[in-house]
């Protein structure tokens, strides 16, 4: 497979968390030979908390983790995630392979089968061979370790090129508090809650509902502000889970607030760098909306403008197509008050092409792997930015061949 030319140069040294393990083992869920299974151990006490697709066909488990948030904390807690297949559109099947698999881990690891979370993602509509999961399940609590959080990012990968991790560490009344993250995530990418599957895990000690507050908070502003092709999935999940063992109290800091964006930022840009097919990183900038709402309507008009996309893929400065999303958003806009810039050449204003616009300085531009499209309504203080790549051939080629 060839590696995504936005994909960073490696994968990030990671910070060990205390209170957590990590192991990953091939199981066979859709290929055989590739690690596609990973079990993560949380110390007991560690508080989870959760974000999930709105999708009306949403994954067993899905449902089942949405269902076990805000449990007792008290005991060890587990996270088993499987790559190959997504246990989606599954009926019962995919419930009672939910459960096969929980009792397994809990029965293995001596815990409650509420503090098991699970999460599959792949082909949608077969039914998971759950068994090849489960027989998996004591060869991975035999190899936990602290270091194995690269090879969980492995794990879970399915389109990916690279695997995608993230990290940040935050003194806080002198002591530090350590976080670290990965996730999954190539196509199906437009989230309504988190996106695609994360995980994050810091040893800050914070209570569950306020974890959850904090985590609601920040996924509105980083992974549900990506897309890469506009549909989502039916399995996205992102869990934060907070051992406490720093000791450090984290309730209502500013700093580790920003620490978590900066990690939860970073991790989502990672899933646009690693669109499929994706060759460009783009920036979507709004400012001047009546409100918030329409900036983020317009934004997200342009990043899945399947016209601006491929716009974008042939480097052409094609602004017309920016006017065509911004007029189609459903947003209050008015054309003789807008002005659209790509980076920080003015290409259009006033309804008509900017005085001074250059074609061949625009399409210089547009050659760039990172690139901004900003557009300005002259209404109002609404702002919104959002993230995306550009549509190509391989993204095609990628979906075409998916299930082979």
């Amino acid at each position: 497979m060839t590696i995504s030319p936005l994909a960073p140069a490696q994968f990030p040294d990671l910070p060990e968390i205390d209170g957590v393990t990590f192991a990953a083992a091939a199981a066979g869920v859709h290929y055989a030979g590739r690690t596609d299974v990973m079990l993560a151990c949380l110390t007991a006490g560690s508080a989870v908390a959760g974000v999930f697709t709105r999708s009306a066909t949403r994954s067993a488990n899905v449902l089942d983790c949405q269902a076990k948030l805000g449990g007792d904390p008290s005991g060890p807690a587990a996270i088993i995630v499987n790559s190959g297949n997504s246990n989606a559109f599954t009926g019962k099947h995919g419930d009672n392979s939910v459960a096969a698999i929980c009792e397994t881990v809990a029965t293995t690891l001596s815990i409650d089968p509420m503090r098991v979370f699970t999460a599959s993602t792949g082909v949608i509509g077969e039914q998971l061979p759950h068994d090849r999961i489960t027989a998996k399940v004591a060869e991975l609590a035999a190899h936990q370790s602290a270091d194995k959080i690269e090879d969980a990012a492995r794990a879970i990968m399915t389109t990916d090129t690279f695997p995608k991790g993230a990290h940040a560490t935050v003194m806080i009344d002198g002591k530090p508090v350590k976080i670290a993250g990965i996730a999954k995530g190539s196509g199906m990418i437009a989230p309504d809650m988190a996106t695609m599957l994360v995980y994050l895990f810091t040893d800050a000690k914070i209570a569950q509902s306020d974890l959850q507050q904090i985590l609601s908070a920040q996924n509105d502003i980083t992974f549900n502000c990506i897309t890469v092709d506009s549909d989502t999935s039916t399995s996205d999940s992102l869990i934060l889970a907070a051992t406490g063992a720093s000791s450090v109290d984290v309730t209502g800091n500013s700093d580790f607030v920003d620490a978590l964006h900066g990690v939860m930022l970073d991790l989502s840009h990672q899933v646009v760098r690693d669109g499929e097919g994706a060759t460009k990183f783009v920036t979507v900038d709004v400012t001047g909306a009546a409100d918030a709402r329409d900036a983020r309507k317009v934004a997200m008009a342009i990043a899945n403008s399947p016209l601006v996309k491929t716009a974008v893929a042939g480097e052409d400065a094609n602004w017309g197509r920016i006017v065509m999303a911004v007029g189609k958003s459903g947003a209050a806009a008015d054309r003789d008050r807008l002005s659209i810039r790509f980076g920080d050449i003015l290409v259009a204003e006033n309804g008509w092409s900017a005085p001074d616009y250059s074609e061949e300085v625009a399409s210089a531009y547009m050659k760039n792997q990172e690139l901004t499209i900003a557009v300005d309504l002259g209404l109002g203080d609404g702002a919104s930015t959002v993230w995306t790549c550009d549509l190509t051939h391989g993204y095609i080629e990628i979906n075409a061949d998916y299930r082979s």
